[in-house]
């Protein structure tokens, strides 16, 4: 603990409450993986949270807001999660990031929480080339265009159950994106695994 976190206790980015960065009732928010149906994305995609309430604010926390600490809670939540998807040994592919958002964040947000996740191998082999947009309140097929052939494949990852990991699913199109670059590239994508998921119907087989 530092000084500054003295005079500075930690408070939950998830409900404001004081003394920890998440309490037991916003982490509760997220539980087990949960199948998705997303159309055009390939293979299985699991979402740990829907995307609101205490679960978006401790999302939004992390990647926009400089929560740092929550990076062991989601890799612990990760870790957790990838028993369901898939046998191991896990290699984790964290989405890439406009060049900008993850310079103006400090790093790739879904990097970090990949390299915490300690039961995973990493492999940061997808980049966004010049060209894409912030897609906040772009419609389906705008996603669509603004990724198309913009995902770029550099190496390969190790062999394993390949995940491809993201912070939300929204119309699935960044996951569908990656994918196809992959497979491109002649890596599978066994699983997309998303902290959460904003997609309007509900989970399910």
């Amino acid at each position: 603990m530092t000084a500054l976190d003295l005079l500075l206790p930690p408070s939950c980015a998830g409900c404001g409450l004081h003394g920890t960065a998440c309490c037991a009732t916003c982490l509760d928010d997220f539980g087990p993986p949960l199948r998705l149906q997303v159309p055009g994305v390939g293979p299985p995609v699991w979402t740990l949270a829907a995307y609101n309430g205490a679960a978006r604010e401790l999302v939004l926390g992390f990647k926009e807001r400089g929560a740092r600490a929550l990076v062991a809670w989601f890799g612990a939540l990760v870790a957790a999660a990838l028993v369901s998807v898939g046998p191991g040994p896990w290699t984790l592919i964290p989405a890439p990031s406009r060049r900008s958002a993850a310079r103006s964040r400090g790093g790739d947000h879904m990097l970090r929480i990949a390299r915490d996740v300690e039961i995973a191998s990493v492999a940061p082999v997808l980049r966004l080339a010049a060209g894409v947009v912030d897609s906040v309140g772009l419609s389906a097929t705008a996603r669509r265009q603004n990724l198309a052939g913009r995902v770029e494949v550099h190496g390969r990852p190790p062999p394993g159950t390949t995940v491809l990991l993201d912070d939300v699913v929204t119309t699935g199109a960044t996951a569908a994106a990656c994918v196809r670059a992959l497979r491109a590239a002649g890596v599978r994508t066994h699983a997309v695994l998303v902290l959460t998921s904003a997609r309007p119907h509900q989970p399910g087989q």
